[in-house]
C-alpha cells in the first residue's frame, strides 16, 4: 500500500520569498483582481510560508481567496473540506471559468462520478478538490488520500469542528485525524465567519501545531436592523403580505421548519407575490434551479429553512427576514451575513413572538440526546455487533440521534467501529469507562445561555449591531446608528379586517399535499384538509379522540370536502375505504361514512387489521413505523377491488407508513388507483 505523499515543506516555503507586489501581479493574471486586502495578504503570506492559520472574518470578506490563490501557486492538490454542497458547485464553476482545475466530491453525484474525480486527483489533474467531511468515513476516500500529492488542507466552516460551535458536525472530527498526519510545514487553513472566543480556542487546539489566529472586524454598517414584536403567526403573515413587495430588491425569508416554508410560499402565491420555497427535502435539480434563480433575481424572495444561503456568493441580497428566532446570536449573524455583501444598505428583519422560544428550545434538547438514549445504545451493543440501521431499530431512535451518540461513545472509548465483511458494525468495548455526562450538560447549558442571549438581542434598547459584535468577540467602539434602537423607525404590525379576511380565505383554500407515490404501488399523492397544530383543526381532532370521544365536528367534514374538490375536482371513485382504528373507535369510520354520503361513493367496511398495532406516534423513526404496520391489514373480499379506484380516508397523516402499506395491499388486489385524503397532516420532524 502506498503511503501518503505531500508537497515538501521546502517547496512550499520558497513561494514566501516573493513580495506582495509580485503575488498581486499573479493575482491579476489568474483571478482578475488588482490587490489583496491587508488581512487577506497576511493570511496568504502565512499560508505560503507553510503555517497553520485560523481565519475568523465576516461573511463576504473574501475568505475563499485566502485558500484559492495559494492553491494555484502550490504544485500539489489543495483539499477543501466543506459541508456546503451549494458552495462547492458555485466555487468549482467559478474556478473552472478561470481555467483552474477544480472538482468536488459530494453525495449529490453518482458513485461513478466521485470515483472518476478521485482518480483524476490521484494522477495530479485536479488543482483544487472540494469534499464533504462525511466522505472521511468512505473507504475509497481513505485509501485515495494515501496516493494524493497534498499541498494544503483547508477546513471551511471550521466552527463545525467544535461542540461549542453553532453547527457542530461529528464528521468534522475525522478531518483532525488527517491534519495530525500532515508534516510540519504543510499549510492548514481553517476559516469561519462565526466563532466565539470559546469556539476559537477549541478549534485552534484541535488543529494543533503552531497555529496563528487572525480575527477580523465583524461589524456591518450597511445593515438596517429591526425587531418586529408580534402576538401570533397571523400577524407575521399579514405584515409580510402587506409589505414584502415594498421592500427594495430581492432577498431571503427564513422560517423555522419545512412546513413553514410551504405555508409562507402558498400564502404569497395566494397574494400573487413572486416567491418560491426551498428546503433540504427538495431533489437536487430543484435545489440547483432555485439557487440559480436566486442568483438571477427571478423571485422577490426565496422562502427557506436554514438549508439555503451558506456558500451562496450573491452580493446584492437586499433583505433577510426571519419569521422564527434562531437558537443564538451566532446563528443569526451567520444567516443575516448573506445580505449586502456589496456594501449597500440591506434590511434585516426579525419577527418575535414569545411563543417562538419553543422551537429553538426543542432544537437544543434534541441537539444532544438525553442520557437515557445514550444508555439505550450502550445496552444494545453490549451483547451483539450492530450496524447503524440495526441500532435505529433496536433503540427506537432517530438516525440523527444515533449518529451523534455513536460519535460521542466512540470518542469516549465505550464502543468502537469494526468491519464485518462489507458492513460497518459497532461493538461494546469490554471494561469500557462509564459514560461521562458532564460535557453534555455543560454544552446544553451553554446553548440555553446562547438562546437567552438571542432573547436579549430582541429586548435590548442598545445598538443591535454592537450587541452582535460583542457576543462574537469583536469589542468594537464604533458608534452605530443602523437599527431601530439607534435612529431607525420601529416596525409595528396593524392587522385590519380586510387582511384578516384575506388570511381566512387563504386558509380555506390551502390544503397540504401528501407525497406517498412509490414504485410498485398504484397509490397517488393525496391531500390533507389542514396541518395539525397550525390551525384549530388539530385541537378539534384531539378533543374528539381523547376528551369527549364523539364524532369529529362537521366543520372538519366541510374542510375535507373543499380539499377533495381542489385536489380531485369532480373525479369519481369506485369505493371509499377507511383505515381501521388503533385506539380511536369508530371516529374514522363514521367520518368516512359521512364523506361517502356527500360524495355518493359506496363505502366498504372490508378493510381490517389482522394483528394489533401500536399508535405510530410512539415510534421515533421511519423503520419502526413501517415495521409496525407491515402485513397488519387484509381485505375480506379482495376480488371486488380488481380494476377499481379507491378513496382512502384517515384522520391524521404522520410518516405516511400506514397509507403506503395500504397502497401496496390494494395494488396487490388489482386496484388501479388509491388516493388518500386525511383531516390533518402533522408538522413532523423535518426541520431543514
Amino acid at each position: 500500500m502506498k503511503i501518503a505523499t505531500f508537497a515538501k515543506p521546502e517547496t512550499v516555503t520558497t513561494h514566501a520569498m516573493t513580495t506582495r507586489h509580485e503575488q498581486e501581479n499573479k493575482l491579476k493574471l489568474t483571478f482578475g483582481l488588482d490587490r489583496f486586502y491587508d488581512d487577506q495578504w497576511e493570511t496568504i503570506d502565512r499560508i505560503l510560508k507553510g503555517e497553520r492559520v485560523l481565519l475568523i472574518e465576516k461573511t463576504g470578506f473574501g475568505k475563499s481567496l485566502c485558500f484559492q490563490y495559494p492553491a494555484t501557486i502550490f504544485k500539489g492538490t489543495t483539499v477543501i473540506f466543506s459541508p456546503l454542497i451549494a458552495l462547492m458547485r458555485d466555487q468549482v464553476k467559478k474556478l473552472n471559468s478561470l481555467g483552474i482545475a477544480a472538482k468536488c466530491i459530494n453525495s449529490e453525484q453518482t458513485p461513478e462520478e466521485n470515483t472518476q474525480i478521485i482518480e483524476e486527483t490521484k494522477s495530479g489533474k485536479v488543482k483544487i478538490l472540494y469534499i464533504a467531511p462525511e466522505r472521511q468515513e468512505n473507504s475509497e476516500w481513505i485509501e485515495a488520500t494515501r496516493q494524493m500529492n497534498l499541498s494544503m488542507v483547508v477546513i471551511d466552516e471550521a466552527h463545525c469542528i467544535s461542540v461549542w460551535g453553532h453547527d457542530f458536525r461529528p464528521a468534522f472530527r475525522n478531518i483532525i485525524n488527517l491534519v495530525k498526519l500532515l508534516p510540519t510545514g504543510l499549510p492548514v487553513l481553517a476559516t469561519t465567519a462565526t466563532a466565539t472566543k470559546k469556539v476559537e480556542t477549541d478549534v485552534a487546539f484541535q488543529i494543533g501545531g503552531d497555529i496563528t489566529v487572525l480575527r477580523g472586524n465583524l461589524l456591518r454598517e450597511n445593515f438596517k436592523l429591526f425587531v418586529v414584536k408580534v402576538t401570533s403567526e397571523d400577524e407575521k403573515l399579514i405584515w409580510l403580505g402587506q409589505n414584502l413587495d415594498k421592500l427594495e430588491g430581492t432577498g431571503i425569508l427564513y422560517t423555522g421548519t419545512r412546513v413553514d416554508t410551504e405555508i409562507y410560499s402558498k400564502w404569497f402565491e395566494h397574494l400573487k407575490l413572486s416567491t418560491i420555497g426551498y428546503n433540504a427535502g427538495l431533489d437536487t435539480d430543484s435545489r440547483i434551479a432555485i439557487e440559480n434563480g436566486l442568483m438571477s433575481n427571478k423571485w422577490k424572495c426565496v422562502i427557506s429553512t436554514n438549508a439555503l444561503g451558506m456558500g451562496i456568493d450573491k452580493p446584492d441580497i437586499r433583505f433577510i427576514i426571519h419569521t422564527q428566532i434562531p437558537q443564538s446570536p451566532i446563528h443569526y449573524y451567520q444567516e443575516i451575513g448573506r445580505a449586502g455583501r456589496d456594501g449597500k444598505p440591506s434590511n434585516i428583519i426579525l419577527f418575535y413572538n414569545p411563543e417562538d422560544k419553543r422551537l429553538p428550545e426543542a432544537f437544543i434538547e434534541g441537539g444532544r440526546p438525553s442520557i437515557s438514549k445514550y444508555e439505550k445504545v450502550i445496552n444494545a451493543t453490549r451483547n451483539e455487533l450492530l450496524g447503524e440501521r440495526e441500532l435505529i431499530r433496536k433503540t427506537n431512535l432517530k438516525q440523527t440521534q444515533i449518529r451523534v451518540i455513536k460519535s460521542d461513545l466512540v470518542e469516549q472509548g465505550i464502543i468502537r467501529e469494526v468491519t464485518v465483511g462489507r458492513s460497518k458494525k459497532f461493538e461494546y468495548i469490554t471494561n469500557a469507562p462509564a459514560l461521562n455526562t458532564k460535557a453534555f450538560e455543560e454544552l446544553r447549558n451553554t446553548k440555553k445561555a446562547d438562546l437567552e442571549q438571542m432573547i436579549q438581542y430582541v429586548e435590548t434598547s442598545q445598538s443591535r449591531m454592537k450587541f452582535l459584535c460583542d457576543f462574537l468577540g469583536d469589542s468594537t467602539t464604533h458608534n452605530f446608528t443602523n437599527c431601530d434602537n439607534t435612529g431607525l423607525n420601529k416596525i409595528t404590525v396593524k392587522p385590519n379586517e380586510e387582511w384578516s379576511q384575506k388570511l381566512q380565505d387563504f386558509r380555506e383554500d390551502y390544503f397540504p399535499n401528501l407525497e406517498v407515490e412509490a414504485r410498485g404501488s398504484n397509490i397517488v399523492n393525496g391531500v390533507a384538509a389542514s396541518y395539525y397544530g397550525v390551525s384549530n383543526v388539530g385541537a378539534a381532532l384531539h378533543r374528539s379522540k381523547y376528551e369527549i370521544k364523539e364524532d369529529f365536528p362537521d366543520f372538519l367534514l366541510k374542510l375535507c370536502l373543499k380539499a377533495y374538490r381542489k385536489k380531485f375536482g369532480q373525479e369519481k371513485f369506485d369505493f371509499i375505504a377507511y383505515v381501521p382504528p388503533t385506539s380511536s373507535g369508530d371516529l374514522v369510520k363514521n367520518f368516512a361514512t359521512k364523506l361517502s354520503q356527500v360524495l355518493t361513493f359506496p363505502i366498504t367496511h372490508d378493510l381490517v387489521k389482522t394483528r394489533q398495532t401500536k399508535e405510530q406516534k410512539v415510534f421515533e423513526n421511519g423503520y419502526l413505523k413501517s415495521d409496525n404496520v407491515s402485513g397488519a391489514f387484509s381485505f375480506n373480499n379482495p376480488s371486488v377491488l380488481d380494476g377499481k379506484s379507491i378513496l382512502l380516508v384517515d384522520d391524521i397523516f404522520d410518516s405516511g407508513a400506514t397509507i403506503k402499506e395500504l397502497g401496496k395491499l390494494f395494488t396487490t388486489f388489482g386496484a388501479i388507483k388509491i388516493a388518500p385524503i386525511v383531516i390533518a397532516r402533522t408538522v413532523g420532524g423535518d426541520l431543514v
